[in-house]
């Protein structure tokens, strides 16, 4: 992994676990310990599956800067799936709070990405190779 990919996820799950951590509180402030269950389940959901988004992209750079994109996308669309997923199965749970679990995945899944953006914008990122040879300033 690449300081870059590091500082990136970093700056994205920091912010992403506070919100998740206001969640949490909110969360037992309204419902109790069910709530703050909820919020906490919701808000490692979306750390573990964002985080691993990032470390597979990180992983495809490695291997080809083309594969990159691809992988970038598959793990985006995966990722958006299995979330829809969580969602609609653990809606009727009674384990914890399911309003609360859903508003913190969605809260901590737009902090993530917001927080995400601006790392990458943040980020200077080589997009020329600064070690390619021009054909005509080869030795001959």
């Amino acid at each position: 992994m690449q300081a870059n990919d590091v500082r990136i996820l970093k700056s994205a799950a920091l912010p992403t676990l506070m919100l998740g951590a206001i969640a949490v509180v909110t969360a037992f402030l309204i419902a109790g310990g069910k709530g703050a269950l909820g919020a906490l389940i919701g808000t490692l959901l979306v750390c573990a599956f964002f985080s691993i988004s990032v470390l597979a992209v990180s992983f495809a750079a490695r291997i080809s800067p083309h594969f990159m994109a691809a992988a970038a996308l598959a793990s985006y669309i995966v990722k958006v799936v299995v979330i829809m997923i969580a969602l609609s199965v653990f809606g009727d749970t009674t384990a914890w709070e399911p309003r609360a679990f859903a508003w913190t995945v969605v809260l901590c899944t737009i902090g993530w990405t917001v927080a995400e953006v601006r790392a990458f914008m943040k980020t200077k990122i080589l997009y020329v190779d600064p070690d390619v040879q021009l054909p005509w300033q080869r030795d001959t």
